[in-house]
């Protein structure tokens, strides 16, 4: 439909924009510096992903009043690859009484991944130093669609392997000699508590770009994300209550002209934190979102 010369329109419509990795990938592969950048490249990406037609710019020759940012970092379960798979030996062998048997006296469990290990890690600290006892079926059920977990030799109705910490510490070194990449503890102890999230607000600085004028710079954590799920129950934590009104509002409207090239980025100053970003395994979104009205031709 063709544009209406002389008349204009003013909508309320959010700009978006997000940089995203998969399930099993990590963030290292798009935070390959210290800074991730948004609106500036928006090629291949889907309607989930951003809403901007031409990287930088506003379509047409529309202009643009931001009175609101936020940032919206998603709280989704890790994923972990299922390559490589290691083996460990000699797991002793117990009975329902926690007591050793003699004949074999220990078994090997083989295929064993990196989200094994989390799965194992986890539930072994959830003991609080006890000893994992686990049946053939428990083992078993570690399988996922591509990787079928097994034992050696077979375990009786009445049997138990017997993991401690020292066992389940041999299968990290041995993932790591592997090529394993093991989680940041954020991920590697999935508390509910929005550890993920903590991390990457309290250790990034976002800055917003008009042409090359800063328009504001301050932590991540100024921009609340006004959106996503919410509980008071201790075991969701989500940045910011989820209404659109609760996140940061500019004191003034920042004018972005027809044409004119923007950009927000969120950088990592600490190399050490970096490092440990680096290593999240998806799948994981963060979003920054202008909030605001443009004005464009009536059509």
């Amino acid at each position: 439909m063709a544009a209406v010369k002389g008349i204009k329109e003013k909508v309320h419509l959010p700009l978006y924009d997000s940089v995203s990795i998969k399930p099993k990938e990590q963030l290292n592969k798009i935070l390959s510096s210290n800074v991730l950048r948004f609106f500036l490249d928006v090629t291949g990406k889907t309607k989930l992903q951003t809403n901007m037609q031409a990287s930088s710019l506003l379509p047409h020759w529309n202009t643009y009043e931001a009175r609101a940012m936020r940032v919206v970092i998603s709280d989704l379960p890790a994923q972990f690859p299922e390559m490589p798979t290691v083996d460990i030996s000699e797991v002793p062998i117990v009975d329902s009484q926690n007591q050793p048997v003699s004949s074999p006296p220990t078994v090997t469990i083989r295929k064993l991944t990196l989200g094994n290990f989390v799965e194992l890690r986890r539930r072994i600290e959830e003991l609080h130093g006890r000893e994992l006892l686990l049946s053939q079926g428990e083992i078993i059920a570690l399988s996922t669609e591509t990787n079928e977990v097994s034992v050696d030799p077979q375990l009786g109705d009445d049997e138990f392997a017997k993991l401690d910490r020292g066992i389940i510490e041999s299968l990290r070194r041995a993932l790591v000699e592997k090529g394993a990449v093991m989680p940041p503890s954020e991920q590697l102890f999935a508390n509910g508590f929005g550890g993920v999230i903590g991390k990457f607000i309290y250790n990034t600085v976002t800055t917003f770009f008009v042409g090359e004028k800063i328009m504001i710079q301050v932590p991540t954590w100024f921009f609340p994300a006004g959106a996503g799920p919410y509980s008071e129950d201790g075991r969701v934590t989500t940045h910011g209550y989820p209404n659109p009104q609760a996140t940061f509002r500019f004191a003034e409207a920042v004018t972005i002209d027809a044409q004119q090239n923007f950009r927000v980025e969120i950088e990592v100053p600490e190399s050490e934190v970096l490092r440990e970003l680096q290593k999240l395994y998806g799948p994981l979104f963060i979003w920054v979102i202008l909030d605001g009205y443009m004005t464009r031709d009536v059509q």
